[in-house]
């Protein structure tokens, strides 16, 4: 009798204590990567955050979000796609497109969901933009070049030459240059290239500009935009107006920019991710595009190059800094 209740009291306490366990295996772990600290991409992970706990996936309850930042380097977000795939998440949230390149030839079996990548396929990183194929899809942030060419030509009607702030290591930023140059030249204007392959090249590359460019334009290039204040800096100084294609750029100095919100890309890319965690494939959910696109103006920049900003485009801003 006692051997029989000695059993079915270990028997009792294993299925009390089963089911704990199968709970916390069963937790959906996210884990999200990127490649660099500022604005425009932290915004994408915290609308990313955002749309998983709005579709019912709360970290710390129903999911577990891990987080990584490669500080710049292209070798750590290797090292972390390589960590991560060790721990086998239920999905791979790759923010910038180096992340999401190393996130990709890291594992071709865990869903991987890029965002902020410029060209998805220049970038190997799918068959196609509307069949993904293999185990890769997200949300590009190809950004709208004829409307940033037009509205140089808009605030800045005397522009020649366009100087481009750019990293040729970074493919999102070759390929944004290419369609620059290619938007630029349909209105008759010139772009002259200022590389910059490190963050401690960006104020020179900036300065390389005066003499040569009668504006200055950075794309989404992780590189140039870590150190955005060096580059506004030396740009406003020589009475240059820099413009932006992200507008979390604009109160850090850029004059202007015509851009994603990039927080709502975040949110498309989590909801990407919720499709994901619910079952669907990534091979069977086509690259989405990042939508809208907003104007953002730095009047306080705008005075210091001695600019008068027209009235119809205040007037159609979302934000104006002072």
């Amino acid at each position: 009798m006692l051997k029989t209740s000695l059993g079915a009291t270990a028997a009792l306490l294993l299925g009390i204590c089963a089911p704990v366990g199968a709970v916390m295996a069963q937790t959906p772990v996210v884990a999200v990567t990127s490649i660099v600290d500022h604005p425009a991409l932290n915004a994408v992970y915290e609308g990313a955050r955002e749309a998983l706990e709005r579709a019912g996936f709360k970290d710390g309850e129903q999911i577990r979000i891990v987080f990584e930042n490669a500080q710049g380097q292209p070798a750590t977000a290797v090292q972390i796609a390589r960590k991560f795939v060790g721990e086998k998440p239920d999905v791979i949230i790759a923010i910038s497109t180096p992340s999401a390149q190393a996130a990709a030839a890291a594992t071709r079996t865990i869903p991987v969901v890029f965002s902020a990548v410029t060209d998805p396929v220049g970038a190997q990183l799918v068959a196609s933009i509307d069949n993904p194929g293999g185990n890769v899809t997200g949300v590009s942030d190809r950004a709208p070049v004829d409307d940033q060419v037009a509205l140089i030509r808009e605030l800045t009607p005397d522009v020649k030459t366009i100087g481009v702030l750019f990293n040729p290591g970074e493919p999102n930023s070759v390929s944004s240059v290419r369609e620059l140059k290619e938007a630029a030249a349909k209105v008759g204007l010139s772009v002259v290239d200022a590389p910059a392959t490190k963050t401690a090249e960006v104020q020179g590359a900036a300065r390389s500009l005066v003499g040569k460019a009668d504006a200055a334009f950075v794309p989404t290039d992780n590189t140039i935009v870590s150190a955005l204040e060096a580059a506004a800096g030396a740009l406003t100084a020589a009475k240059i107006p820099l413009y932006a294609a992200d507008t979390d750029s604009v109160p850090r100095g850029a004059l202007a920019a015509v851009g994603f919100n990039y927080r709502q890309v975040g949110e498309q890319t989590g909801d990407l991710a919720v499709r994901v965690l619910k079952g669907e494939k990534p091979a069977e959910l086509p690259v989405r595009f990042a939508e809208g696109s907003d104007l953002h103006l730095n009047k306080g920049v705008a005075e210091k190059i001695g600019l008068t900003l027209p009235e119809a485009a205040l007037s159609r801003a979302v934000k104006v800094v002072d």
